[in-house]
């Protein structure tokens, strides 16, 4: 999944990415409230995290902006101010969940992950289509006749694959959604897929990864081939 990451502090930001990463998320960070919102009203998200007290804009302003042309997107409030009320006002204003610093980053990576499952409408943390099963905790890819521990990039092709079940999804938003910070071209999309393919004909005779010619690729069952 791809978050955005707005905070001023660079360390602490340099430091929220590479864990952000190693869990498994794509992350762009930006460093103050004007960038945050262009990003957002641009960019492609499944949840945002802001600091509220940033330069040019506050994330109290940039979040207010935001939920007038998007009331969908995950909101994590990351900030100093602690006291009820600041929580309130955040809260008031169309955030889902809030988290005073310090913090603790088992704790983010739990709110983080409550907060995509409240909004995507997952009842647990594990993906399943036809027989085969990808837990987002583990990242393991499982089915009766075995399992695999994906790589960063093979589970969030996975994962957006089986989220969007039967529809194609194009080379460009996988480009988009899991390569955003490299100078990878788009011939690195189907060797994951292969990497993929592999794992699914070890795994399963019901499911496999269709290429679509000139648009994309889609996860289906052979059943419909």
């Amino acid at each position: 999944m791809k978050l955005l990451l707005a905070e001023d502090e660079k360390a602490l930001s340099k430091a929220l990415v590479t864990i952000l990463k190693h869990n498994n998320y794509t992350v762009d960070a930006v460093y103050n409230g004007d960038d945050a919102l262009y990003y957002l009203s641009n960019g492609d998200y499944d949840g945002a995290i802001l600091d509220i007290m940033m330069p040019k804009k506050d994330g109290i302003s940039v979040l207010k902006e935001l939920r007038k042309t998007n009331k969908e997107l995950p909101v994590l409030m990351l900030t100093a101010l602690s006291e009820v009320e600041d929580k309130v006002i955040g809260l008031d204003c169309g955030a889902d969940d809030y988290l005073g610093k310090p913090f603790d980053v088992q704790e983010l990576l739990a709110r983080i992950r409550a907060m995509l499952r409240r909004r995507s409408g997952e009842a647990d943390n594990t993906l399943s289509f036809y027989d085969i099963t990808l837990n987002r905790s583990t990242y393991e890819l499982k089915s009766p006749l075995g399992e695999f521990r994906l790589g960063n990039k093979e589970f969030q092709i996975m994962e957006l694959l089986m989220i969007n079940s039967g529809k194609v999804i194009s080379v460009e938003k996988l480009m988009e959604k899991i390569w955003t910070d490299s100078d990878a071209d788009m011939s690195v999309v189907w060797t994951y897929i292969s990497y993929l393919r592999k794992k699914l004909a070890r795994l399963s005779d019901k499911v496999c990864i269709e290429a679509v010619r000139n648009v994309g690729y889609v996860l289906e069952s052979k059943d419909v081939r």
